[in-house]
């Protein structure tokens, strides 16, 4: 089983296009595109894809509906977009479904948020944390900053790993993505 993360996909959420400057014509055109690309790299039923909020506009029956026609098992961690009433409805297409989670990728430990946590558990432990909710945004930049702080004033190189899974991030290009496959960008 291989563990995957996307952050903020905004399923059929019109203004995304224009705020995140997507390329995209349509919100039809961005579902299709987001829904092949993650079938492309969940091929596995059993693997698992992290949400990590936003998902999606619309009640739950469009949640159900677009949850079945994406490949893998799915949780998910909510975002401040997602309708409570929707979640609640399509709850049972989910593994889980929190606020925030502490998970086991392997052997390596992730902190769940949709929304980032600069002094994350064990941030100077080594940990991992994935967040989405800043986008590619001044306030991601924000975060960045924040980042390289705390990183200037430890020796450890494994110092606050954290990452932006937003499905609008070059290194995301609308993909769920593995720790790995998020976190090499920074490796090189």
């Amino acid at each position: 089983m291989t563990i995957r993360y996307i952050a903020d996909p905004h399923f059929d959420t019109d203004s995304i296009i224009a705020y995140d400057n997507r390329l995209f014509d349509s919100t039809e055109e961005m579902n299709e595109a987001m829904i092949e690309n993650w079938n492309r790299a969940v091929t596995d039923p059993e693997d698992l894809t992290w949400i990590l909020g936003d998902f999606c506009s619309g009640d739950a029956e469009r949640w159900r509906k677009l949850l079945s026609r994406l490949n893998g098992r799915k949780a998910l961690i909510i975002g401040n977009h997602d309708d409570p009433e929707a979640v609640a409805g399509a709850h049972s297409c989910f593994e889980d479904v929190a606020e925030y989670r502490e998970i086991l990728d392997r052997d390596r430990h992730v902190v769940l948020c949709h929304y980032p946590i600069v002094a994350f558990h064990d941030h100077y432990f080594g940990w991992y944390h994935l967040y989405g909710h800043v986008h590619n945004s001044y306030e991601w930049n924000i975060v960045e900053n924040a980042k390289r702080l705390l990183k200037n004033l430890y020796v450890r190189q494994d110092v606050c790993r954290m990452a932006n899974a937003g499905a609008m991030l070059p290194s995301m290009q609308y993909t769920p993505r593995t720790l790995d496959e998020i976190f090499e960008p920074e490796q090189t």
